[in-house]
């Protein structure tokens, strides 16, 4: 029986060789959905980028957006990663994507020339009793102060900057270009950058 050598639940390798060869490839990471698995995947892919000794983590945005939590641990692990992140921006970046956008380091978040970009207020789906609905409502709006919150942090804008704009929209979904993007400061350059990789090989003869 072969051993797994598990980085995360969604990253394991069938051996040290498989795992090795992993650690010396320049990782960039592709967001497509928010869900409890594509976080996890998430998390394991910038512990495993990390360790390959890159210098900046690329984060590829192409999403509708998805659930707000999935959303959050992927920020807490930005937050806490010892390397760069940078963040692009490709097709459409929207809800949840929006707010990724801006969690790039200063000076490393991009936005495609043609690429969407969306911004709206939390949903609530309150169902049920009426006390249930009021505490859903209550964690919607205290959501909504910390995302919108973390947002303008990261665009170095006031802290109730986005939610003042959608309230001016009358809570409608705020969609914007790339020129607006850069205009609110959720990106600092329109463009798509190429990578380039460079790959050292020593060795060493005792």
């Amino acid at each position: 029986m072969n051993e797994i050598y598990e980085i995360s639940p969604r990253l394991c390798f069938r051996s040290p060789k498989e795992l090795e060869e992993a650690l010396q490839c320049p990782i960039t990471i592709t967001v497509n959905e928010f869900t409890t698995e594509s976080a996890a995947k998430f998390r394991g892919m910038v512990a495993l980028a990390v360790h390959t000794g890159q210098t900046v983590i690329p984060v590829v945005i192409d999403s509708y957006g998805g659930e707000v939590y999935s959303l959050i641990s992927m920020l807490d692990t930005i937050d806490a990663c010892p390397v760069p992140v940078a963040t692009f921006a490709t097709g459409k970046a929207m809800s949840c994507g929006a707010v990724l956008l801006t969690a790039g380091a200063p000076g490393l978040r991009f936005v495609g020339p043609s690429a969407c970009v969306m911004i709206h207020e939390v949903a609530s789906g309150a169902k049920g009793k009426i006390e249930e609905i009021k505490a859903d409502v209550q964690e919607s709006e205290r959501l909504n102060k910390m995302i919108f919150g973390r947002m303008a942090k990261n665009c170095k804008r006031n802290e109730t900057y986005f939610q003042d704009i959608i309230h001016e929209k009358n809570h409608a979904d705020w969609y914007l270009t790339a020129e607006d993007a850069l205009k609110h400061g959720v990106v600092d350059h329109i463009k798509v950058p190429s990578f380039k990789v460079a790959i050292k090989v020593e060795e060493t003869f005792g």
